[in-house]
Parts: structure tokens; C-alpha cells; sequence
């Protein structure tokens, strides 16, 4: 008998434990200590809601007391809304613009909607993306990247309404927020040719971006009205791609620039490092270096890198406020807006 004594003990504890297990406080129990109504309790809890200071008072002090907590999915069901948005960006976006994921966040938490980020690697992810952001009854669809004709019917018929970010389409039923990229290009490159600039480097992102292709086509154009001569480059947005370029043009002696115009400001820090420090040349009297978006590392002291930068406040506003009316009306017509980049004068380039 003694033996068995500590399996006893044992069991007798897990029992308690089980049943000592608190019951979860519904809307109904926090009205009955508050002494107001159920419909009271769920306004507090609602963004926006309409409820007296009093009111509001004695909801909190009764939801703390009993560790109440609204409960959404039960809500969702109410409203037949799941207050959450699906955002879909590449893995080359969230390394660029971790700002735009802290201003969504940041805005659509301020209107009680949740994010359900959902990041990939190549487009060819983007249809197992989808297949998975439809398991979760989404109210609409932020996209960060470009979607195919057959991509985009789908969201249409499932009724989910979609608006991209920094991409536009020619098809006017897409809705979309984009900063003019072939402006701040040429902006920028015709900085450097009152500069006297001669020898360019176009140095592009990745093929398939959209936002690349675009940058790319604003400073070639404006490349072709002056008189210089031009190496395009492709890279891929990031640093290490841009030394290599930079090493293999002056290994192979093919091209001697005098401005490096980059697709972003990654590469463009890329690209001071490796001519300063494995060609000893000095940025910018013989080579300038412009990027563009305007992120944090290129503030930074030893690169102050001129850029153009893109208004993402503004653009994540935009972009929050196009879709959540499209969430509440669908029959809102397309709308596109297109926001001009600042340029901002940096150590890597003499503009005038």
C-alpha cells in the first residue's frame, strides 16, 4: 500500500489542478458586475464605439476584474468580417522597406484590424501564397509584389478586394499606390549631368520587379537625351550584388564611370564600399553614387547617400484607406495614386 501512495498523491493533484481551472468571463458576465448592457460592454471593446466616459469606466474596471478579454472570432461571426488583411510582400521587399510592415501594422491596428503577413522567395510562390491566404477568410488583400491576369480574377471572384502597393497596372479596375519612380530617376540623373557627368552605370534590380524595371527605364531615358555614354548592369537589390558588379567591371576594364546611378539605396551602399575600399577611389569626386528610397542605412555618417526617398507614410496611408473602403463598399470604383519621391542631397554625389 505504500508504494501506491505517491501515484495517489500524484493523481490527486492533476484532479485539482484540472478543476481548479478558471471558467473563461463572457460579455454577459462583465455586463451583470458593471451593471450595464451586453450591446454597452461590446461598444467599449468596438474602435470607434460610441459609449459614455461612466459607461466605459465601469466596463474596464469590471473586464479587469474578471480578466475578460473580447473574444474576435466570435465577433467575426457577427459581423461576418475576420478584421483581418493578408499582406503579400517578396523576401526583397520586407529587407528593404521595413518601414512600410511597421506603418501597416501601425494604421490597420489603429482601426482594429489585425495583418497576416505572408512573405515568398520567387513568383512562382505567389498561386501557394493565395491557396493559403483563402483558408483564412481575409476582408481584402495588401500586395507588395506583382500578380498575374489570372491572380488577380481570382481575388476578383472570390469578392476580395485587393489593392497594390507600389506597383501599377494598365487595367483601370486595379487598384494601386505607387511613388513615380521614372521621376525621382530623372531627377537624379539630371543632377548628375549638370555635374558633368559623362560615364554612367545603370546598375538595375531584378528582372521580374516591376518597381526596378521602372527606375531603370527613368534613368536610361534620360541618359539618352544628353551626350554620355551608358553600361546597364543588372544586379539584384542587395549589397553583395553590387560589389560584384563593381568587381567584375573593373576586372574585366570594360567601363570607367563616373556615376553609378542604383536601383536602390542597398546597392548603392554596395557600391561606395567596395570603391573605396578595394579600388581606392574617393565618392564622389571620381565616381558619384546616387540610390533611391531613402532607408535608414543610408543616412548613416559614412555613406549620407543621395537618394530619392519615397513618402511610405503617406503611401501606407493611402493604400490602408483605398482598401478598407473597397472592404465596406465594394462597388467603389478602381483608384490609383501616384506620390512623388523627395530628393535628398547626400555626401555620394555633388548635385547642384
Amino acid at each position: 500500500m505504500e508504494k501506491k501512495t505517491p501515484d495517489n498523491k500524484r493523481k490527486t493533484v492533476l484532479t485539482t489542478s484540472r478543476n481548479s481551472r478558471k471558467k473563461r468571463s463572457t460579455s454577459y458576465d462583465v455586463s451583470r458586475m458593471a451593471g450595464v448592457s451586453q450591446s454597452a460592454v461590446s461598444r467599449c471593446f468596438k474602435p470607434g464605439g460610441s459609449v459614455s466616459a461612466k459607461t466605459r469606466a465601469k466596463v474596464e474596471a469590471a473586464a479587469k476584474k474578471l480578466g475578460y478579454q473580447p473574444n474576435a472570432i466570435a465577433r467575426g461571426l457577427i459581423t461576418r468580417r475576420s478584421n483581418i488583411v493578408a499582406v503579400i510582400i517578396t523576401e526583397l521587399t520586407n529587407l528593404n522597406y521595413p518601414e512600410v510592415l511597421s506603418q501597416l501594422n501601425k494604421i490597420l491596428g489603429q482601426k482594429g484590424i489585425h495583418i497576416l503577413l505572408f512573405t515568398f522567395g520567387s513568383k512562382e510562390n505567389i498561386d501557394n501564397v493565395l491557396d493559403q491566404v483563402w483558408q483564412y477568410q481575409v476582408d481584402g488583400i495588401i500586395a507588395a509584389t506583382q500578380f498575374t491576369d489570372k491572380q488577380i480574377k481570382a481575388c476578383f471572384e472570390r469578392g476580395t478586394p485587393l489593392v497594390f502597393y507600389n506597383s501599377v497596372y494598365a487595367d483601370s479596375s486595379i487598384n494601386s499606390v505607387c511613388c513615380d519612380h521614372e521621376e525621382g530617376e530623372r531627377q537624379l540623373v539630371e543632377s548628375l549631368l549638370k555635374d558633368k557627368r559623362k560615364s554612367f552605370v545603370v546598375m538595375s534590380g531584378p528582372k521580374e520587379s516591376a518597381v526596378s524595371t521602372a527606375r531603370t527605364r527613368g534613368a536610361i531615358n534620360t541618359l539618352n537625351e544628353g551626350d554620355v555614354s551608358v553600361l546597364q548592369l543588372s544586379g539584384d537589390y542587395s549589397y553583395q550584388s553590387a560589389r560584384e558588379l563593381i568587381r567584375e567591371m573593373f576586372e574585366n576594364k570594360t567601363f570607367e564611370p563616373d556615376a553609378i546611378v542604383c536601383a536602390n539605396d542597398t546597392m548603392a551602399i554596395g557600391c561606395i564600399d567596395a570603391l573605396r575600399h578595394e579600388y581606392n577611389m574617393k565618392v564622389p569626386e571620381q565616381v558619384a553614387v546616387v540610390g533611391f528610397d531613402g532607408v535608414s542605412q543610408a543616412r548613416w555618417a559614412s555613406y549620407e547617400v543621395t537618394t530619392v526617398v519615397q513618402p511610405v507614410e503617406h503611401m501606407v496611408e493611402a493604400a490602408v484607406n483605398m482598401l478598407i473602403e473597397r472592404i465596406e463598399n465594394p462597388e467603389s470604383p478602381a483608384e490609383k495614386r501616384l506620390f512623388a519621391g523627395k530628393l535628398i542631397a547626400g555626401r555620394s554625389a555633388l548635385l547642384n
